[in-house]
């Protein structure tokens, strides 16, 4: 079997493959940074919630998200909401270095974490995709 016939062969299994994963897609999320200071936090907290027009409503008391009750959970809420609402892909997950990209769900059973999904998200892992300006 030459080149040409291997290719015809493994091709549907290619595209069939590829299939499953945006099917199946892996969800990216924007999450506040383990290495980041409580300032700059609270300061992309502030920036999401205030001017890149999330609703925080939901990290409030008695709001579905708010619990865990820490300023890292509120922040990575509110930084995925502010990541997720931009259906242009032009938005930023980094707030001044506290956000990271991750393909690790933060739901939990109270708060779901709305995800992107894409068929090969560079980067996620090593929080260098779609990082740039204030947000």
């Amino acid at each position: 079997m030459g080149p040409a016939q291997v290719h015809r062969c493994l091709a549907p299994l290619i595209v069939l493959l590829l299939l499953c994963r945006i099917v199946a897609g892996d969800g990216l999320w924007c999450v506040a940074s383990p290495r980041a200071t409580e300032a700059a936090l609270q300061d992309g907290l502030n920036y999401a919630c205030g001017q890149g027009g999330v609703d925080c409503s939901a990290i409030q008391a008695g709001g579905s998200c708010f619990i865990p009750d820490t300023l890292r959970d509120h922040a990575g809420y509110a930084y995925n909401s502010y990541f997720q609402k931009d259906v242009a892909g032009t938005a930023r997950c980094d707030f001044g270095g506290s956000g990271m990209l991750t393909r690790t769900d933060p739901s939990t059973a109270t708060c779901k974490y709305p995800s992107t999904r894409f068929a090969a998200a560079p980067n996620a892992d090593d929080h260098t995709a779609k990082q740039g300006d204030k947000a």
